[in-house]
């Protein structure tokens, strides 16, 4: 990729810059897995090639991005993939920016769970999180009004959802067939969907608002058999509508975020939430490092007839510390907690050079199936992961 990408000269007057990543990525599981046909517990490599192509027209209102993500993974065929995170034309405006191609978008502002960031799907095969997205065909234009900008998004062509291999880790009890997808939609993957949203800031306050109506980004998951009588999930795509609202509000040491939505199309009508805070704690013990609280409850008031989720009636808390040193050393650290069943999460990284960097993750499940049946599909799944990587 680097050979194909680095000849694209930029024109005269313009500037074109090539730079992303290449990592190692192997991952450990800690336990035996659910299923027989699953792989042992053991290192399960990885690696990933993501480089990014910028060319700037030279007048600051014309960019073009191309930014491919590639992924090859030792056990499980459905993570070893391809896909295009971004190929967009940005154009700015005096008052207005306009990207037409492939694009991500992010809206959000919590840390436990990303309710609102419905623009992008999931790319669930690259981490359990849901973190990490599916770039998206679209065409936007956003407009500078009043303290803020309304963003106005049409999205033509659906992406499906990935996920792990029947008989890879992280499967669940279960296993989802990506190949017996169904649609509400008569157009299937080529409906084109509509989204759009007011963002702006007042004083202290960062305040998003946002509607879609299109094809759900989270499937249901029906249960049926597959051609060998072996019980498999298939996942069902409704057409529902949405209203988001995201807010900040910043005070001092303290950021108190909520980010909350109604929905209809997955049989009765219902809301969710996140709400919580983050204090931050500057220059602890006279060092240079911060270290910052965090605690967040999530609601989800979905019925059995819309798609599946671990956060109905759950809490959060966590601690962020940043040395402030010049690796830029960082530490994560939280759990999930709903009754008896728990997900914990760790993630720490350091630059070891101006082009190189460690990071490490560890996910741990708890639960049985009378606490939380979807948690204990992956109750044998806690990992950890490894990832080095090379910066250009």
């Amino acid at each position: 990729m680097l050979a194909v990408l680095a000849p694209l000269a930029a024109p005269a007057g313009g500037a074109a810059e090539l730079s992303g990543y290449l990592s190692f990525e192997p991952r450990v599981f800690f336990d035996a897995p659910l299923r027989p046909t699953q792989p042992d517990a053991g290192l399960s490599p990885a690696a990933v090639a993501a480089p990014e192509w910028r060319f700037d027209a030279g007048d600051g209102t014309n960019r073009f991005t191309l930014a491919p993500y590639f992924r090859v993974d030792a056990d499980d065929d459905e993570r070893t993939h391809a896909d295009l995170r971004e190929a967009v034309w940005l154009r700015i405006g005096d008052t207005w920016v306009s990207r037409v191609g492939v694009g991500r978008v992010f809206w959000g502002v919590t840390e436990s769970r990303h309710l609102v960031d419905v623009i992008n799907q999931t790319d669930l095969v690259e981490d359990f999180d849901e973190e990490d997205k599916l770039g998206q065909p679209m065409l936007n234009l956003e407009r500078w009004v009043g303290p803020g900008s309304l963003g106005v998004f049409v999205l033509p062509g659906f992406r499906e959802r990935t996920f792990p291999e029947r008989t890879a880790r992280l499967s669940g009890a279960v296993p989802v067939a990506a190949d017996a997808v169904g649609y509400e939609s008569g157009a299937g993957s080529r409906r084109t969907d509509l989204a759009v949203r007011w963002y702006g800031a007042l004083g202290g306050w960062d305040i998003g608002v946002s509607a879609f109506h299109g094809t759900s980004r989270e499937p249901r998951l029906l249960p049926g058999l597959d051609s060998d009588g072996e019980w498999r999930l298939a996942p069902y795509y409704d057409v529902i509508g949405q209203v988001g609202l995201d807010v900040q509000y910043t005070r001092g040491a303290w950021l108190w975020k909520l980010e909350a939505l109604g929905r209809r199309g997955h049989g009765s009508d219902f809301g969710a939430a996140v709400a919580g805070f983050e204090y931050t704690a500057f220059g602890i013990g006279g060092s240079g490092a911060d270290l910052g609280l965090l605690a967040e409850y999530l609601y989800d008031g979905r019925g059995p007839g819309a798609p599946p989720t671990l956060y109905d009636d759950d809490w959060f808390g966590g601690v962020r510390l940043a040395l402030n040193d010049a690796a830029g050393t960082a530490i994560l650290g939280g759990v999930i907690v709903d009754g008896n069943t728990v997900l914990g999460i760790l993630e720490g990284e350091r630059r070891l050079t101006g082009t190189w960097k460690l990071e490490a993750e560890v996910r741990w499940f708890r639960g049985s199936d009378a606490d939380d049946p979807l948690l204990a599909g992956f109750r044998r799944d806690s990992f950890a992961t490894l990832r080095l990587a090379w910066f250009f």
